[in-house]
């Protein structure tokens, strides 16, 4: 088998290279030693990443309140979607702390909100920062998905022309040799053409395969991301059914705000109204 491949056409192709040649191959198989290298490394991590999703998801889906995982600091590692509810979860504490300060609360993070048996919830404005965090969690995690893409986009557009590249230098060099040895006849520029040829088939072994992992990956990774804005969607919703503070319990607030300054004002009116009796 290797003997007929030696008396083939690739291996007299080979055997004739020249040294701008057998520079460019040696170049395009350190290309190609990378994108193979990328290609299976985030082949690897998109299936830890997947594997890490499922587990992330079946334990949120047993949990009563949204922030329960991040307040029982549990961590899942290599997974996008926590990844997206760890920023959002971040940034909804930070107002419910915030909030629980104004109301007069301890604004420390606890089960039940501030500490007094009620959850602290927060205004719609506050809900806009929850949801620009989750846009910027989403942003990392499609980034760091995306890692190492531009390695196969330049082996894929860039292996030809650095083959293509070996080729005409080769040809160039070639047809320089015959013209100075006077000897214009096929059979003298034959090898050295072959030879030449070896660069851009090199290119393209290069370039084919990554191309095919590129959209293998590619469309790997849009489906992470949609599935990511999905999921950040369905957090956004559940953290504004659990803590948003809608206008009906904004007014029933203000009402009992309203109701206990009335009652001091009463109870200062008759200590008053006592102190002058005490007086008479």
């Amino acid at each position: 088998m290797f003997q007929s491949f030696g008396e083939g056409g690739l291996g007299f192709a080979i055997g004739h290279l020249t040294l701008e040649g057998r520079l460019t191959i040696c170049v395009l198989i350190v290309t190609s030693l990378v994108s193979w290298a990328v290609m299976v490394g985030k082949a690897r991590q998109l299936r830890k990443s997947r594997k890490m999703n499922r587990k992330f998801l079946d334990a949120f889906r047993e949990t009563v309140d949204p922030l329960d995982l991040y307040r029982k600091q549990q961590a899942f590692e290599g997974s996008p979607l926590y990844g997206v509810y760890l920023e959002s979860c971040e940034e909804m504490d930070s107002q419910i702390r915030r909030e629980a300060g104004r109301q007069g609360g301890s604004g420390k993070p606890r089960p039940n909100g501030n500490g007094n048996g009620k959850t602290t919830l927060v205004p719609a404005l506050a809900m806009n920062g929850v949801r620009v965090a989750a846009e910027r969690g989403l942003g990392e995690e499609v980034l760091a998905l995306e890692g190492g893409m531009i390695v196969l986009a330049t082996a894929i557009s860039g292996g030809p022309f650095i083959g293509l590249l070996g080729t005409v230098w080769g040809v160039m060099e070639t047809f320089t040799g015959i013209a100075k040895a006077q000897a214009a006849n096929l059979t003298a520029m034959a090898p050295g053409v072959a030879g030449a040829l070896v660069a851009t088939v090199t290119g393209l072994m290069v370039a084919i395969p990554a191309l095919f992992g590129y959209n293998y990956l590619v469309t790997k990774i849009r489906g992470f991301t949609l599935e990511m804005d999905n999921f950040a969607a369905e957090l956004n919703a559940l953290l504004e059914i659990t803590y948003l503070r809608t206008a009906s319990a904004a007014s029933v607030h203000d009402e009992a705000e309203a109701e206990h300054a009335m009652h001091e004002e009463h109870r200062a009116v008759y200590g008053m109204s006592a102190t002058k009796h005490n007086v008479t």
